[in-house]
This record gives structure tokens, C-alpha cells and sequence, in this order.
């Protein structure tokens, strides 16, 4: 299955627009955009995104601004669970092209001066991968059924799962397999759906198999890689029981059997070695949910990964008290490892962050439209305090067009698995991951090359008006603030890297900080006023505007009106 090229062996240079920053690490103050490859750009006009599409849109993310890209899978799959169900991981599934298109998408990249970061699911494999269809032709006797948690059914005919834990996507997190001879079988565990097996890391072979696919992706030029459930590849010893049903309420709260085991950081260190290897400072980027940002910080000590995602700023709402101190609390945590904090607004298992902030407070996955003007304006808004906050920052495909959630999906176009299963996830993620406009006033939008042509989910008529065509060279679209910003933070000694905040006096409700160069540069201070209210706040002052999330903040003498849900940044 898995597909051949040749010169993979080759070392990758890094790209020559970045080389610079090497010595201080370029991932510290990295502006990442997140491609989800299905839904970014469709080439063949078959409905899918694919790698050509996304190698075509590579100058557009240039000039956006950003450093870096990551690619969502694009392994070979079933799709079970939109590629995190990996059936070969040296392969590119079809639906997006071949081993040779992502060989160009990386040397383009490359040449653009972006680095290129590849998902990467070590916690689980698809049902189909070799090793799993043999573990279930060979039968209990098969050694490769260590490689996964296989257990014995319990109940006086194994007819009950091994324990008690549920899946993430709903239901029990066992699934029980039928032997060659057609007898009931063991049962084997899967944390999310039934098609992804999890991986048994107690087994050599497993830890043995990755660092070879490590190399694989580090040989053809990856910059790194995104580790999906990078907390999940530890079991308790034992796999013992929980104790608890509706388990995934437990979740963020508390450490699962399952979940955070101290166990993963070893392999993490193993990991480290082989990033470090290669020239052009690889990194890695552990997708960790843990309870604590404390405990988040464990993954990326010095001798283990660059980042980690900081799912507790994500879940924030729209407030002042709050944002201020789960930034306080992310940059003490971060500090004593010397990682940098990333900050992140959306992705492609959350609402974006546009409707959520319509929407009352609620967790992360919102089935309402809201008040989609209040969600526009503070997205805007949280984007550029986001922007500002010293460390790495994270973007979602489409949130530089101010897109929405679609949260009117008919049920038959719906393709999240845990849509179709109880008691798990509220599985309408699909919502996030609708195809994004690029231009023309009928669907699809530019995603693929012919009008009134297919996409895997369907597009609202309104993102006509919300289209990349539609937003260029508009200075009030969500687009162009996003150009600003990222320009202006390029420009701007005092944004970017680093790990302090001066705050400063402001009214309830409001936010002020002070940033200023690390190098001392004249002129280098930078001010980030927030207002997180319904009305407009005054305040004096702190310097020159440079950008307002609302297009204008107004300046009189020595007094500033910050309008309502509105983000300024001052030089000072």
C-alpha cells in the first residue's frame, strides 16, 4: 500500500525566508495557519480538496502573512473519521493526490519561505491498516494482536466489554471481534470510533514503527508535526475501570486512565532526539487536552516537544476578567520550561469562534447561529488580542473571512462520525469544516475549478459575499484587518516571541497591556487596549493607532473611545 519515490532520502532545507530566526527558535512567535486539506481548495473538481489545490493557494497564504502551514491528514484512509483513521502512513490517499504532489507542495512551500507541518496519529490506526486485518485473520494466537489492546470479554461467556470505559465519539470503547472460526472473539479497545484501533505503545514495535515513520516525513522535508491525542498513547497499567458513566463530562477535569498518563513523555523525549537531528529546527506540537495548562506544560519541556495547543484559552469566552487570567496563568506555566504559549481561536473539531462569540457561553461546540453580527465583531476583535499576546499563534482555515459555523446542515449531508453515535461528542463538527469561498457568486465558490460544481458539503448562498475575491482590497473586511494584523506584527519589535505582559489600569471590562522589545529598540513599546463590553469605553490615550478591529478607534487630545468589542493596537 504504501507508495514509492524516489530521493526521499534527501535532507530538506529549510526555508530561506526563515533561516534567520533559527537561533531563537522559529516556532516561538510562528503564526500557523491550519489547512484542513478536504475542504481548502478542490483541483480536479471531484468535490475534495486536495494537495494540488492546496499547492495552488501556497502565494495566497504567503501574502496573508503567515509562517507556517499544517496540513490535517491527507494519509491513505478509509475515511472513517475524515483521515484520523489511518490505514498507511508512508501513503497519500488517493481522494488527495500522491506521494509526488506532497514531495512539490513541500519543495513549493519551501521556496515561498513557509514551512510545512503534517498531522500526525499515533494514538490509533484505521481498522484497514495491515496490522489489524492480520491481528484479526491470524486470531487470538496472532503476536501482532500486542499491538493493540486485545482483552477477554468479561461476564461468564466474555459477552461484556473489558472495563468500563467509553468512547469519545459515544457508546463503549470496545468493540468485540468474531475469530476465523466465526466464534465470539476478543474485544478490542478504540477511544474513538470502532474503525480506530488504538495502538498498544507498551509493545516495541509500535514505538519502532513510528520513529521510522517519523523519518519518513522528516526525509521528504516536513518542518514537523501536529500530534493528534498526543496525551492518549499511555494506558493505565491494567486498564482499570473508571467507576463513572457519561465519562466525557469528566474530561478536562481530571486525569483519565486513559488520558495524560506520565508514561507518553518518554516517547516524547525519543521523538525529541531524532527532531533534533535534522537541520532546519523540526519541531513538535503535541495536541494534548489535559486538565491543567500546568500539566499541559509537562509536553514541552526542553527534551521533549516545541509546543502544545492551549485548549483552556480556546474555551474562553468572551470576557475580560476571564481572558486575563487564563493568559496569566498560560504565560506562568509556560515559563518556567522556557516553551512559548500558543494561542488558538479555532479548529476543525470546535465551533468557530465567530458564532461562538453570537452565542451565550457554552462549551466549544455550538449548535445555534447566534447573533451573527456580535459574533463578527468580537471575533475581530479576539483575533487581534490574540495577535498580541507574546508567543505562537494559531489560525484556522477560513476565520481570516470571518466564515461562520454552518449550523443548518441538513442531516443527510452529514459526515462526523460521532454525529451517528449516542452519548459522545455533539457531533456537528461538520459545520467548521464546510468548504471555503475563494471567489465567483456561485457555489462552490472557487473551491473547485467549475462553477455550479460539487462540494463534500454544501456551501450557504451568503459566503458569495464572504469570498476571497469578494474581500481583497475591501479595507472593512475581516480578510484585510487579517493582512494588517499580520503585517503589523511582523513590522512591530515588541510583538511575536516572548513571555511578558505588562498590564496596565483600565476600566472594568476592558483590557490594557503593554509589550515592549526585547532588544531595547527605540520606539519598540506596543499597547493592546481591549473592550470587552456592549458600550464604548473612554481612556486616555496610550499612543499612535496603528490597527482597530472595528476599522476606527476615535482620538481626541488626549482621550481614545474604544468602541464596544473592539481590540486597538498603539505604538508607544
Amino acid at each position: 500500500m504504501t507508495q514509492n519515490l524516489a530521493d526521499t532520502s534527501r535532507p530538506a532545507a529549510a526555508p530561506t525566508a526563515a533561516n534567520a530566526g533559527e537561533s531563537r527558535g522559529w516556532w516561538r512567535d510562528a503564526v500557523i495557519y491550519q489547512v484542513y486539506p478536504r475542504s481548502f481548495a478542490d483541483s480536479n473538481g471531484d468535490g475534495m480538496g486536495d494537495l494540488p489545490g492546496i499547492r495552488s493557494r501556497l502565494p495566497y497564504l504567503r501574502d496573508l502573512g503567515v509562517d507556517a502551514v499544517w496540513l490535517s491528514p491527507f494519509y491513505a484512509s478509509p475515511q472513517a473519521d475524515a483521515g484520523y483513521d489511518v490505514a498507511d502512513y508512508r501513503a497519500v490517499d488517493p481522494m488527495f493526490g500522491t506521494l509526488l504532489d506532497a514531495d512539490a507542495l513541500i519543495r513549493d512551500a519551501h521556496a515561498l519561505g513557509l514551512r510545512i507541518i503534517v498531522d500526525l496519529v499515533p494514538n490509533h490506526s484505521s481498522d484497514q491498516h495491515e496490522w489489524f486485518q492480520r491481528a484479526l485473520r491470524e486470531g487470538p494466537a496472532s503476536p501482532l494482536r500486542d499491538r493493540y489492546h486485545f482483552r477477554p470479554g468479561k461476564g461468564e461467556n466474555g459477552e461484556l466489554p473489558p472495563n468500563d470505559w467509553e468512547s469519545i465519539f459515544g457508546g463503549p470503547a470496545w468493540t468485540r471481534t468474531e475469530n476465523p472460526d466465526g466464534t465470539p472473539g476478543d474485544w478490542y479497545l478504540h477511544l474513538f470510533a470502532p474503525e480506530q484501533p488504538d495502538f498498544n505503545w507498551e509493545n516495541p514495535a509500535v514505538a519502532d514503527e513510528f520513529r521510522s515513520i517519523l523519518r519518513f516525513w522528516l526525509d521528504m522535508g516536513v518542518d514537523g508535526f501536529r500530534i493528534d491525542v498526543a496525551h492518549g498513547l499511555v494506558k493505565a497499567e491494567g486498564l482499570p475501570d473508571i467507576g463513572a458513566g457519561d465519562q466525557l463530562k469528566l474530561l478536562g477535569n481530571d486525569v483519565m486512565p486513559f488520558f495524560d498518563q506520565d508514561g507518553v513523555h518518554e516517547i516524547y523525549r525519543s521523538w525529541r532526539r531524532i527532531l533534533d537531528e535534522y537541520p532546519g529546527e523540526r519541531i513538535g506540537v503535541a495536541e494534548a487536552w489535559t486538565p491543567t495548562v500546568q500539566r499541559t506544560a509537562n509536553y514541552v519541556r526542553s527534551d521533549e516537544l516545541h509546543q502544545a495547543f492551549n485548549f483552556q484559552y480556546l474555551s474562553t469566552y468572551w470576557d475580560s476578567a476571564a481572558l486575563r487570567e487564563v493568559i496569566d496563568l498560560s504565560l506562568d506555566s509556560m515559563r518556567p520550561v522556557d516553551a512559548p504559549t500558543t494561542w488558538v481561536l479555532s479548529n476543525h473539531d470546535v465551533t468557530r469562534h465567530a458564532t461562538r462569540f453570537g452565542n451565550p457561553p457554552g462549551n466549544t461546540q455550538i449548535r445555534t447561529p447566534g447573533d451573527r453580527e456580535l459574533g463578527l465583531r468580537r471575533a475581530r476583535a479576539a483575533t487581534l488580542l490574540m495577535l498580541a499576546l507574546p508567543g505562537s499563534a494559531y489560525l484556522y482555515q477560513g476565520e481570516e473571512l470571518g466564515l461562520p459555523d454552518v449550523t443548518d446542515l441538513p442531516d443527510e449531508v452529514r459526515q462526523d462520525p460521532s454525529f451517528f453515535r449516542k452519548a459522545g461528542q455533539d457531533g456537528f463538527r461538520d459545520g467548521c469544516r464546510v468548504p471555503i469561498p475563494w471567489s465567483g457568486t456561485e457555489a462552490p465558490y472557487g473551491f473547485g475549478p467549475t462553477a455550479g460544481g460539487p462540494s463534500w458539503l454544501p456551501q450557504p448562498a451568503e459566503w458569495a459575499a464572504l469570498s476571497v475575491e469578494a474581500q481583497t482590497g475591501d479595507p472593512t473586511s475581516t480578510l484585510e484587518l487579517y493582512r494588517s494584523a499580520l503585517a503589523v506584527r511582523r513590522a512591530q519589535p515588541a510583538l511575536g516571541g516572548g513571555t511578558e505582559v505588562t498590564w496596565l489600569d483600565s476600566p472594568e471590562g476592558t483590557l490594557a497591556f503593554r509589550r515592549d522589545s526585547a532588544t531595547g529598540e527605540e520606539g519598540g513599546s506596543f499597547v493592546c487596549t481591549v473592550n470587552t463590553t456592549a458600550e464604548a469605553v473612554t481612556v486616555t490615550a496610550p499612543g499612535r493607532v496603528l490597527l482597530c478591529s472595528t476599522g476606527n478607534t476615535e482620538v481626541t487630545g488626549d482621550q481614545a473611545v474604544l468602541q464596544a468589542d473592539s481590540t486597538t493596537w498603539w505604538a508607544v
